[in-house]
């Protein structure tokens, strides 16, 4: 039976004389719940697969279609923004730069975006089968990262085709900035996934968020720019901190200076990248514990709101 056939199956159940939700209702607990998202991994897995496979259901090219949005942001980007208003001129390697922060920042998006619409785009399933309901928006986190590791890995062979894979020890900044952004993705993507359910504009408001935050990181400008633009008037330094700090920005900086060769020497990078990460990291888990408790708050109603 396929993975469609089973869902089908699924939903055709009668679930009456248990509690909607059933072992998914808060009275079980955080680590109870996080106990039962693994003994359902199977079903997490399941969903993984059906999202990705009905996204690209009888389609000729499949999942090379992953790769068309960041290739045309990145050849709008590289062109209008690179070549046109030349923002190129002081960034070597410009497409390497702009392909990596569009892969970073698109791991970001597409898990909060996936995740605000889980619930509501599973209700059949919320409704009737008796899981952990946060297993619908870590399915979307589980999709996000593996459309990420297709662009990543076009990324790794471009750097290779130009001669500039970065054999240095700046390599391993794609590991806790990877971490960062899907901690902090995962997090929004719990509370707005809940939220959503209750108010169905935020879908909405999330788009226009997402777009707004994409030019608050340095994808296609370099993060120097900002920093002498910033500290040449009084009172720019805090706010260098209050940019520098966003998460999603560091997780940015952080894969540019992983695979971004030729901007290893320049000074271009935040002082104290790698400790900056690591506290972003550590809040960022913080965080994850509270949206996963507003999250239990919340759900004990998405049947009804569904």
């Amino acid at each position: 039976m396929n993975a469609e056939a089973r869902f089908a199956a699924l939903e055709a159940q009668s679930f009456r004389g248990r509690r909607n939700g059933g072992p998914t209702e808060s009275s079980i607990g955080a680590i109870g719940q996080v106990v039962q998202i693994f003994r359902n991994h199977q079903l997490l897995g399941l969903l993984v697969r059906r999202d990705l496979k009905a996204r690209y259901k009888d389609s000729a090219l499949g999942f090379l279609w992953s790769l068309a949005r960041p290739l045309t942001q990145l050849a709008i980007f590289y062109f209008i923004i690179g070549q046109v208003l030349g923002a190129a001129r002081g960034i070597p390697s410009f497409a390497i730069y702009v392909y990596a922060g569009i892969t970073a920042y698109g791991l970001f998006n597409e898990i909060v975006a996936g995740g605000s619409n889980s619930i509501i785009a599973n209700s059949g399933l919320v409704k009737k089968v008796a899981v952990p309901r946060e297993i619908y928006p870590l399915a979307s986190v589980g999709g996000a990262l593996f459309n990420f590791s297709i662009q990543l890995g076009v990324l790794v062979l471009a750097t290779i085709a130009l001669g500039q894979f970065p054999l240095t020890v700046d390599l391993l900044y794609a590991i806790p900035s990877i971490l960062l952004i899907a901690v902090w993705g995962s997090a929004f993507a719990l509370l707005l996934s809940a939220a959503t359910v209750y108010l169905r504009d935020l879908s909405y408001l999330v788009e226009v968020v997402l777009m707004v935050l994409l030019w608050l990181t340095p994808t296609v400008y370099s993060y120097g720019a900002v920093r002498d633009a910033l500290t040449s008037f009084s009172g720019g330094e805090v706010l260098l901190e209050i940019y520098t700090n966003n998460p999603i920005a560091l997780g940015v900086i952080g894969l540019q200076r992983a695979f971004w060769s030729a901007g290893h020497d320049l000074d271009v990078w935040p002082h104290a990248l790698l400790l900056r990460l690591g506290v972003a990291i550590l809040a960022g888990l913080i965080f994850l514990v509270f949206t996963h408790w507003v999250f239990r708050r919340l759900q004990g109603n998405f049947a009804q709101e569904l």
